[in-house]
């Protein structure tokens, strides 16, 4: 079985390259891999495609990609709490632009789930007769509109793990959870940053959130809650 503990977060992240689409796991940064991010800056890959709930804060989480110019595209769902995305949005520089999709919050982790689950899609009412239904597919079922969401996969997902083992199976603390599970299961290549690295079996089984069959890399050195 191949190594899966790297012995840095910058080697973590090696493989990912220019253009590379990339979940990360987060909500208003809680849950995000902050090493794994640093890392990512420090390497300077750009135009990156960036799939997460929000566009972090300033300096800190996916605000810090935002804000040193690697993201081409950011898909999520609240990014208020940024003023640097709604400053990339208008930019008149086409090198500093930032395209913004949003997706309502539910609709974001339902594509994500979708995806990771092989599916090619699912219906919702959310958003139908609004913005967001402009481009989509709309299927009326028993007399009511439906907005048919495609699912949503990634070259990369980065996570947070609070305790992972050597396998990758992961446990995440409180609120941290957040969209991580669901990423982890819709990307091509998984690195987890985590807190604490444990010997394999060192987990009861129904206490893993993510299978570590799903984990293609792990980085220690994550600061703990």
């Amino acid at each position: 079985m191949p190594e899966k503990i790297k012995k840095s977060p910058e080697d973590a992240v090696l493989p990912i390259g220019d253009g590379s689409i990339i979940m990360v796991g987060g909500f208003m940064t809680n849950g995000t891999p902050e090493i794994l991010i640093d890392a990512l800056v420090k390497k300077g890959v750009k135009n990156l495609t960036i799939i997460c709930n929000d566009g972090g804060y300033p300096g800190k989480g996916v605000g810090k990609l935002i804000g040193n110019g690697q993201v081409k595209t950011l898909i999520a769902t609240h990014v208020g709490l940024n003023p640097e995305v709604a400053a990339r949005m208008n930019a008149q520089n086409e090198n500093e632009k930032l395209e913004c999709i949003l997706i309502p919050q539910g609709s974001l982790a339902e594509r994500i789930r979708a995806g990771g689950a092989g599916l090619g899609g699912f219906l919702t009412p959310t958003g139908v007769g609004t913005i967001v239904a402009e481009g989509k597919q709309v299927i009326k079922i028993e007399g009511k509109d439906y907005l048919l969401e495609r699912p949503l996969r990634a070259d990369f997902a980065l996570l947070r793990a609070s305790k992972i083992d050597k396998f990758g199976n992961i446990i995440y603390y409180g609120t941290t959870k957040n969209f991580n599970p669901l990423m982890a299961t819709a990307a091509d290549y998984v690195i987890a940053g985590a807190c604490e690295i444990v010997e394999t079996g060192s987990f009861d089984p129904d206490a893993i959130h993510t299978s570590g069959i799903f984990i293609d890399a792990i980085a220690g050195g994550e600061e703990n809650e």
